[in-house]
């Protein structure tokens, strides 16, 4: 079984559930996101998908393989993680970090530190230190790193967020282009409906369960939208509202 697939997985920190009995495979070209209230563990399913948390119950494969036992060059070429803050020593410069990034992967068709800072939009900031960009810049410079890595499936935690929303929607459409030209597969979680409905599948979490699965424009809906966010079912028509406006 080829791709990223979480089969029955529960994980919970201490005595305390965190993931509960999650299964999804992922398919190929798909740009999927994870939505659901803050603490409803897309951050968990996210480090358990990289590998850097293990199960406790149930299995997490790449490329029919548990996750946890590729190693190094290995699996860094098969998958590439942002996790939403990454601490770095400012003193590096933009393409520096992009160039950490491709010498953590040996994929044969990765894209060059130049190609991916073209697309991101820091083509003329490749050389000025990470401490003289803006946070905006940072992230898509995190994001660029990540790209250059040149696994075939990504696993971005939070990738638009500080951006404005010119950058969130290109970057998206960036996102959508890799999907379909080069055949990645990309998870991210986000928090705003409005960018979710422009991606091909929605994966909702629920106090970390899977509460639903499927095209962004069916499953959001006002009363999956109230059920997710615990919202006052009265605030059902205003969400309804947002949903028509986007």
């Amino acid at each position: 079984m080829s791709g990223l697939a979480f089969t029955q997985v529960s994980f919970s920190y201490g005595q305390t559930p965190c993931i509960r009995q999650f299964s999804v495979q992922l398919a190929k070209g798909q740009l999927v996101g994870l939505i659901g209230a803050n603490g409803s563990g897309k951050s968990t399913l996210l480090r358990l998908g990289a590998g850097l948390l293990r199960a406790d119950q149930g299995q997490v494969t790449l490329d029919g393989k548990s996750v946890g036992s590729w190693r190094g060059h290995e699996r860094a070429s098969r998958l590439s993680y942002l996790p939403q803050t990454l601490e770095v020593p400012l003193p590096f410069r933009v393409l520096e970090l992009v160039e950490m990034g491709r010498a953590a992967g040996h994929h044969q068709q990765r894209l060059s530190c130049e190609e991916v800072l073209e697309m991101v939009g820091l083509a003329d900031k490749a050389a000025l230190p990470l401490a003289e960009i803006s946070g905006g810049e940072r992230q898509r410079a995190f994001l660029a790193m990540t790209l250059a890595q040149g696994g075939s499936t990504l696993l971005l935690d939070e990738p638009l967020a500080g951006l404005d929303l010119r950058y969130q929607y290109e970057l998206l459409a960036l996102l959508r282009q890799l999907c379909q030209e080069r055949g990645l597969t990309i998870l991210l979680s986000l928090h705003d409906l409005m960018l979710a409905r422009e991606l091909d599948r929605l994966l909702v979490l629920r106090q970390g369960e899977l509460l639903a699965d499927g095209l962004p424009g069916e499953l959001l809906q006002p009363e999956l939208v109230c059920r997710t966010f615990d919202l006052d079912p009265t605030a059902r028509w205003s969400v309804a509202g947002q949903a028509a406006r986007d």
